[in-house]
């Protein structure tokens, strides 16, 4: 124990030498050039550009790797409008491949602000490079050239810290344990011996005595009983029913992010709930009104672009390339049941968390009412209904008005000749 202790206290002393060597390792890795540049370009430039694909504007890593005027690329920067009115050559070239789309002026950057964004700009495009060469191997060390954050650096500072009381702490334990060892050595001879004698018995004797107990094991026998006829009635109750069913989809969609976050309308997409029978599945144009420039690396979004045959690069469609997305079907009634998503929403103004549950926090939509018959039946028994300024009911109490009246009255008033009375 002793031994063990001294160790602990080399230890201690080692921990803290490479602890000190690494801290200055990672302060020399640090980039504040590129940060900087990484800061700007994030707040000025990511709304047209982006460093591996085009946009609005060009791919600015290839783009800067060409051109290596750093001079003519710091005026083209911050007043690329006096270059097009000056007539410069390269300044028109530009202007007329991008149908003559003026960029922003940026002239409250400085010399030094533009060199740290063409530096960032050709950095990032070299590791990204790298890691395609390297492949999926290559991933890691990749991103590590980019140095360690503060965050880490300060959990390395406490993890050393930390180490450093618990190797204190262990040597005052070990000392204790000492000192009790050499106390209560005959003590816990004796209570070996007193455990040795326990396992030479029958470790079964007390099954064997309790099995005896006819009463017992009657009362054991009927609990089990109880248990395997109610297990098997719940069991064949809950025959088809899917509360709970989550498939795995082929675009993992968050309900959560689009109509929690983003507070997106259930309608904006599923827009069939006003006015059909289903809710309907929003075509993928639907997806392309924000996506054609949000998220587009998103390799979620780029299944989007396969299906459509779409290249963000031309920003054009290619039908031939099309291809439907399989989604997986969740709510799923049997064909004898009829349910119409209008009249629920629009007449009787369910809210759509009534029947699919806080879908808005919903990472990925599963079922969540039973959809049951019972569970339909009961949800009519309690919901009360509002007749007031709904034109559904006005119609009916008009022609109750029409009988007591003596009007005639036929089957086509009363939606008799619709479509959905015969064919479902």
């Amino acid at each position: 124990m002793r031994n063990i202790s001294l160790i602990l206290k080399q230890f201690s002393k080692s921990v803290l030498l490479v602890a000190g060597i690494a801290l200055c390792g990672l302060t020399a890795n640090a980039q504040a050039d590129a940060a900087k540049g990484e800061a700007i370009f994030k707040a000025k430039c990511t709304a047209c550009h982006k460093v591996e694909t085009r946009m609005v504007g060009p791919a600015l890593g290839p783009q800067l790797t060409q051109e290596t005027d750093d001079a003519y690329l710091t005026k083209w920067i911050q007043n690329n409008q006096a270059l097009i009115a000056a007539k410069d050559p390269k300044a028109l070239k530009i202007f007329n491949e991008y149908n003559q789309a003026g960029m922003t002026v940026f002239a409250e950057l400085s010399d030094a602000d533009v060199a740290n964004v063409i530096h960032y700009v050709r950095e990032d495009w070299k590791k990204q490079q790298e890691a395609k060469a390297k492949g999926p191997a290559g991933g890691g060390a990749a991103a590590e050239d980019a140095g360690p954050s503060n965050l880490v650096i300060l959990a390395l500072i406490g993890v050393i810290v930390i180490a450093f009381i618990v190797i204190l702490v262990l040597n005052r334990v070990i000392g204790t344990l000492e000192n009790l060892l050499t106390k209560n050595k005959d003590t816990l001879v004796f209570e070996e011996e007193v455990e040795e004698e326990k396992e030479k018995t029958d470790k079964f004797a007390g099954v064997k005595k309790a099995l005896k107990n006819k009463k017992l094991v009657f009362f054991i026998v009927l609990c089990g009983v109880i248990a395997l006829g109610s297990f098997s009635w719940v069991t064949m109750w809950n025959t088809n029913m899917h509360q709970g069913y989550q498939p795995v989809q082929p675009i993992k969609y968050s309900h959560k992010l689009h109509a929690g976050t983003m507070k997106i309308e259930c309608q904006y997409c599923h827009t069939g709930a006003f006015k059909s029978k289903n809710a309907s599945i929003p075509s993928l144009n639907v997806c392309m009104n924000c996506h054609k420039a949000v998220k587009t690396e998103s390799p979620e979004i780029q299944k989007i672009y396969t299906a459509l045959g779409y290249d963000p690069q031309t920003q054009k469609y290619d039908s031939t390339k099309a291809q439907p997305i399989q989604w997986v079907r969740i709510h799923n009634l049997p064909d004898l049941a009829y349910f119409n998503h209008s009249q629920h929403v629009v007449v009787g103004g369910v809210k759509c968390q009534k029947c699919h549950g806080e879908v808005q926090e919903m990472q990925e939509v599963y079922q969540y009412s039973p959809l049951t018959m019972k569970w339909c039946i009961q949800c009519h028994k309690r919901t009360n209904v509002n007749s007031k300024g709904n034109g559904y009911y006005d119609k009916i109490l008009a022609m109750h008005n029409d009988i007591k009246k003596g009007k005639k009255l036929t089957v086509d008033v009363l939606g008799g000749i619709e479509c959905g009375k015969c064919h479902y």
